[in-house]
């Protein structure tokens, strides 16, 4: 549903994608104050309570967003942050079997609103999503110690994935330096058999590892050819061509621990706010979609900022 995917992506991050679709709704993401009726010169309004908060929260967003009866909004109670004056709340909007979550943060007086991300500038950015991410076990092809890691959470079934994957294959030999990663984050409520595709990339990618690369580039490059009535078939020829047995592969495919690690897979993308397939971060910062233009952008600035860092300083001539 376009409404309640554009209201999401206000709660996951000002990612470009999802502010496309705030604005087809008619709002963009950022910070709200209050409502467009209300008198510039108008004095704030005290909460009588901090449980008051909440509840002005939820009015407000089903106000701006035209959130009717079939929207489920929570709203937490507000939290101390490290800004005086400024307390978070955690904000979870359901719709049709859909839901996501997010942090938003209002004013102690709780007046006035803020959507996005609290940055702390004298820190790095990215550190703590990196850290979110369990890369231990992932499908990756490139150097392990590299300084440069470009993440993708993606769908074998994305057609938007199949150009990324297409975009990353030709970028290959140029970024010899540059570690690729696969994370799985199947659309199961869209994507018919795009489950069964990511569990049979974890069985592959357990049998050999650099096994799963020829599988996921086959998977893509016939995505168009395969269908709910036929992946179960496809999957076990590539297994079988990855180096199982059929009896093998299928029992492996059997196994709850597959679909566990990529289930774990998507817990671990919802964590670091995946709205979209594909969604990838270059060292931690975030691009949305597969177009290489971004990519190639991100993967240049961090190559030539860490290059940057690791030249020795210069000295003045001695006189």
């Amino acid at each position: 549903m376009k409404m309640l995917r554009g209201v999401l992506c206000l709660l996951v991050g000002a990612v470009p994608f999802c502010r496309v679709a705030a604005q087809s709704a008619g709002h963009s993401a950022g910070v709200e104050g209050a409502s467009p009726s209300s008198s510039a010169g108008a004095p704030a309004q005290s909460a009588s309570a901090p449980a008051s908060v909440p509840a002005r929260v939820e009015s407000y967003l089903r106000n701006l967003y035209a959130l009717g009866p079939r929207f489920t909004v929570k709203v937490g109670a507000p939290e101390a942050t490290a800004i005086p004056g400024l307390r978070s709340v955690e904000v979870e909007i359901s719709a049709q079997g859909q839901s996501n979550k997010g942090t938003m943060y209002v004013s102690e007086d709780g007046r006035y609103l803020l959507q996005g991300d609290l940055s702390d500038m004298q820190g790095d950015p990215f550190a703590k999503l990196r850290q979110e991410m369990d890369l231990s076990s992932a499908p990756s092809r490139g150097p392990a110690g590299a300084k440069v890691v470009v993440v993708e959470y993606g769908d074998l079934q994305c057609p938007s994935c199949r150009r990324l994957n297409e975009v990353i294959r030709a970028l290959l030999p140029d970024y010899p330096q540059v570690r690729f990663v696969f994370r799985e984050f199947p659309l199961t409520q869209i994507h018919a058999w795009a489950m069964t595709a990511a569990i049979a990339g974890r069985c592959i990618y357990h049998k050999d590892p650099a096994a799963f690369w020829t599988y996921a580039d086959y998977i893509f490059d016939h995505q168009d050819q395969i269908s709910a009535s036929n992946v179960w078939d496809t999957v076990v020829a590539q297994g079988v061509a990855a180096g199982y047995d059929q009896a093998a592969f299928k029992s492996c495919m059997a196994d709850p621990a597959m679909k566990a690690e990529v289930e774990k897979s998507l817990e671990e993308g919802i964590k670091v706010k995946i709205a979209n397939t594909p969604t990838v971060f270059v060292n931690g910062r975030r691009l949305v979609g597969g177009e290489r233009e971004g990519l190639v952008q991100y993967i240049d600035y961090e190559l030539a900022r860490l290059a940057s860092r690791s030249r020795p300083a210069k000295t003045p001539a001695s006189q």
